[in-house]
């Protein structure tokens, strides 16, 4: 029986690649990134009178704590009404919110208290993947104002009609207008003329005065002006002092509207914070901590305090070390809230009341403590419940620590305590339930992980081993003559594996487990089946390995191995780029000196300067820097440069590869680089002024991205002349999409691919193969002769090594995307600056990407000119990649800081897309390398 993978013909062979690639990414998400939300729980809430009969929350999206709670240089608040709260009236604190830092998960935290699960990302954190249940659900009323990104996700699902939303125009949410506090000025006056209208409005103004309702304002002006201006920015800073005003105003007017009756608590907080350069979404604590500020009814009052003790500085550099800090997680302000007015906690939240804000008798506190704990424990009993059915029973592991009984003894001491008055210890074993409770929750919800995690690494394994092989058999000299299988064993092999498929299925049906997990334990099966049956080539493998003196062969699985790691070591320190690129200067004379030869070449020279210069932009701040639009325009330039020397160069040749209709369109191209520049500079300018983004700006860069990857089809397919188009199409984007020194690094790495070839080409030729036909000359669009085509040799896994390290170098040579705030939103303002976090995704995806195709077309290049078949160089790229992302898969982690959490979880996302990207990349440099648009065809004349 033959190898079925083995039968296959390539593009076969890297969509199945494709697939289990998308089988590998997919996998994390279900290993440690489920939805942690459980259903059929029963609503909790204390039976007491509670001290609120409304409740108004403020939600600043997007501030900072610290430029919340600091003075400003005149030594004065910028939220002088809050600031007078602190001090006076009121509790307040930090709120610490968790990864990802973006708009939804934080609202979610707040009003539902629970953190929101990775599912939500393809929503685009707006519509809800998943139902859950919210302070607003559980209210008699809701009455929200602000965003309409926000608002919707919280009455869509709710049980009934009674949460209303007014919100703005998506449009409004534009980064280039005059000024984005309007947005929360339009919320201000809205709830205004909402409550002058309801005194002439008897059933709004009944309703109104019910218990148990809420008022939620959302403000999102602040999170516009840093996104647009930074949050060290005067817009930024002046915006806060108008929340405050406008905080003060609308309390103003419910306490008129009220008869100032004392039944109204307030809270005002933000969902997250912000970078220094105007971005969130990771764990930096300019973007976790947030402000929390209580007052009103219920809340207690300011405590001063003569010292208090947290790892941070921030109580003496905001000159509040005399007021008592009272911190929370993000997700305890829910039941903090639904406390305040007596509505049962919301049944999703996994936050702890904080006893501490409350202004209330020790019995209430301790009822509500324990109304806290069993709503937390109501999970953990479904989610137990669930694991028990969809398990075997003599498999199951119960949570030792929460047992039945003990459940039951909790509860029992905790009601004796609270009748027998001892309400600290009542709350203190509360808060032991809670914390047990919560530990369990997070044991069934991880009850699969190990399992299904050696599931995914036998298929790791099992894969790279296969594609090993296959160099192995294909590529190399290393197998013998093809020798005839052994049907018995196969057969026998086919039975086994098969057998072992019907079991697992069996084993995954009686635990009704989800399809993903029969795609997980399956996949192992038939890739290891296709390893198990090369074993002719592993035979020969193990020959050749034992001919091989020992210290040899250690000496280069060391070298490979440090290879790896270093790749590895540079997703967590740019700097290895650095290191790793001077190494790469020096690698020319090296192997000059080896081969015995004299003398410098000027690509050897060139080669080494470039790399020295490409060894600069790691250097260099990730992110945090300033728009340098002289730095743009200079890269622009540069690009013009570069490509009229070319086109000299070319024109000087006399080439007959070179027509006069070809030198046009190159020129012709050349005008778009400097489009470009022009239209930087001009929004660049519009913005400032605060007049928006012109339309026909708008309009020639989306023309631009688009046509970037169709004109440099219109160019010839001589190997420079096509590399030119190419390079002068994409970094026509890229000018569009740069805003400062980043600019300049297509340039330099473009100029360092061209080097490359070059190099590649001398040093095949130094080994003793021929290559007689010049670089210039080759045609991409001609198949090359199969027979000229040689095996792999020790010298290409160099190359494939190259070629992951200029592919990483061009991910994280001008910042570290593994983080999601990295991002610079300015980046987008060329095409738009209305908020729209899928097209700016996408947008500043590509920009991360257009180095990665330049260096994609180079290795094509590089295959041609060093005699290999399309795809061998690129089957020993794939196992180094797969070995890198096997290794972060080990790595990733969803404990300690929410800062390793996060970097450990993109790390691995980012090796895993970076191999899928390869084999799409690789399909579409091909196109942009082979193929050709013909306008003009030359009419052929027949002899009759």
């Amino acid at each position: 029986m033959k190898n079925p993978l083995s039968a296959m013909n390539l593009p076969v062979f890297f969509f199945v690649g494709l697939l289990v690639h998308f089988v590998f990414f997919a996998s994390i998400f279900d290993i440690y990134f489920t939805s942690p939300l459980v259903h059929g729980m029963t609503p909790q809430h204390t039976e007491l009178p509670p001290p609120a009969k409304r409740l108004v929350l403020f939600v600043a999206d997007g501030l900072r704590a610290d430029t919340f709670y600091e003075l400003d240089e005149q030594d004065s608040s910028r939220a002088p009404y809050l600031r007078d709260i602190i001090e006076n009236r009121g509790s307040w604190g930090v709120s610490h919110t968790r990864v990802p830092t973006e708009s939804r998960p934080g609202h979610v935290a707040l009003i539902a208290g629970f953190y929101e699960d990775v599912s939500a990302v393809a929503k685009g954190w707006k519509e809800n993947p998943v139902e859950f249940d919210s302070v607003f659900n559980e209210s008699k009323y809701t009455w929200s104002w602000g965003s309409p990104d926000i608002l919707p996700m919280f009455a869509k699902g709710a049980s009934g009609d009674h949460i209303y939303t007014h919100y703005y125009s998506a449009e409004k949410e534009d980064f280039a207008t005059q000024d984005a506090s309007k947005l929360d000025t339009w919320v201000f006056d809205n709830v205004k003329d909402f409550f002058h209208s309801a005194q002439n409005n008897q059933t709004l103004l009944s309703k109104l005065n019910e218990d148990k309702i809420v008022l939620f304002l959302h403000l999102l002006g602040l999170d516009t002006n840093g996104h647009a201006h930074r949050p060290s920015s005067r817009e930024y800073k002046l915006n806060v002092k108008k929340v405050d005003e406008g905080v003060k105003e609308i309390v103003s007017i419910l306490e008129d509207f009220y008869g100032n009756d004392g039944q109204t608590a307030f809270v005002f907080t933000s969902d997250h914070g912000m970078t220094d350069w105007g971005s969130h979404g990771a764990g930096h604590p300019s973007e976790t901590l947030t402000p929390l500020v209580a007052w009103g009814a219920g809340v207690g009052y300011s405590q001063r305090t003569a010292s208090q003790y947290f790892e941070d500085d921030f109580l003496k550099e905001w000159k509040l070390e005399n007021w008592k800090r009272l911190d929370v997680n993000q997700a305890d302000v829910a039941p903090l809230m639904a406390s305040l007015i007596g509505i049962p906690f919301p049944l999703n939240s996994v936050g702890t009341l904080p006893l501490e804000y409350l202004n209330n008798s020790d019995l209430f506190k301790a009822e509500s403590m324990l109304t806290n704990a069993v709503q937390i424990l109501e999970q953990f009993k479904v989610k137990m419940a669930q694991k028990k059915e969809t398990t075997l029973s003599f498999l199951f592991t119960p949570f030792k620590l929460l047992s039945e009984s003990r459940q039951l003894d909790i509860l029992k001491k905790v009601r004796f305590f609270i009748d027998q008055q001892k309400y600290n210890e009542a709350i203190t074993l509360s808060k032991t339930l809670i914390s047990l409770a919560l530990e369990g929750l997070s044991y069934y919800h991880t009850y699969d992980r190990i399992f299904l995690g050696i599931s995914v690494v036998l298929g790791f394994v099992g894969w790279t081993s296969y594609v090993t092989l296959i160099i192995i058999k294909m590529h190399t000299n290393l197998t013998r003559a093809i020798q005839n299988t052994d049907q018995v064993s196969t057969a026998f092999l086919s039975y086994g594996f098969a057998t072992a498929g019907i079991l697992i299925v069996i084993f995954l049906l009686i635990q009704t487990s989800p399809w993903m997990y029969y795609v997980y334990c399956l996949l192992p099966l038939p890739v290891w089946y296709a390893v198990v049956t090369e074993f002719k080539t592993i035979q020969d493998l193990l020959t050749f390995l034992s001919a091989c003196p020992l210290v040899q062969s250690i000496g280069l699985f060391l070298l490979f191995a440090l290879g790896i790691e270093i790749l590895v070591l540079s997703f967590f320190y740019r700097s290895t780029l650095t290191i790793g690129l001077i190494a790469f200067a020096g690698w020319p004379l090296i192997h000059r000196w080896i081969q015995g030869m004299n003398g410098l070449k000027i690509t050897t020279l060139s080669w080494a300067l470039l790399c020295s210069l490409l060894a600069i932009f790691p250097m260099m701040p990730v992110v945090g820097r300033e728009s340098d639009i002289a730095l743009v325009t200079g890269a622009g330039l540069l690009t013009l440069l570069l490509s009229f020397s070319f086109l000299v160069s070319f024109w000087n040749q006399k080439s007959k590869h070179m027509q006069r209709k070809d030198l046009t369109v190159h020129l012709l191209q050349m005008l778009n680089p400097a489009l470009s520049i022009y239209i930087v500079h001009s929004t660049h300018d519009s913005l400032g002024q605060k007049m928006g983004l012109p339309l026909i700006n708008q309009i020639v860069s989306w023309t631009t991205l688009v046509s970037s990857l169709v004109v440099p089809l219109l160019s010839p397919t001589r190997v420079f002349q096509r590399l030119l188009s190419i390079f002068v199409s994409l970094m026509s984007t890229y000018l569009l999409l740069s805003t400062g020194y980043e600019a300049l690094f297509p340039c330099v790495l473009s100029f360092l691919m061209f080097m490359w070839i070059n190099i590649e080409q001398e040093t095949l030729q130094s080994s003793g193969h021929s290559f007689k036909q010049k670089l210039s000359s080759i045609d991409f669009s001609l198949s090359t002769d199969i027979t000229q085509f040689r095996q792999l040799s020790l010298d290409d896994i160099r190359r494939s090594f190259f070629f992951v390290f200029f592919i990483v170098t061009a991910f994280f040579g001008t910042g570290n995307i593994a983080s999601i705030n990295s991002f610079d939103p300015a980046s987008v303002y060329c095409f738009l600056t209305v908020f729209s976090p899928f097209v700016m995704g996408a947008l500043m995806m590509w920009k991360i990407l257009i180095p990665f195709v330049l260096v994609m077309c180079a290795f094509e290049t590089v295959q041609i000119t060093v005699q290999l078949s399309s795809k061998s160089l690129f089957l020993i790229v794939l196992v180094i990649s797969d070995i890198m992302a096997l290794h972060f898969f080990f790595l990733v982690k969803d404990y300690g800081s929410w800062l390793d959490i996060g970097t450990s979880i993109s790390h691995y996302v980012i090796v895993m897309s970076m191999t899928i990207f390869l084999m799409l990349l690789s399909g579409l440099a091909q196109v942009l390398t082979t193929k050709k648009i013909r306008f003009w065809r030359r009419s052929k004349h027949h002899a009759t």
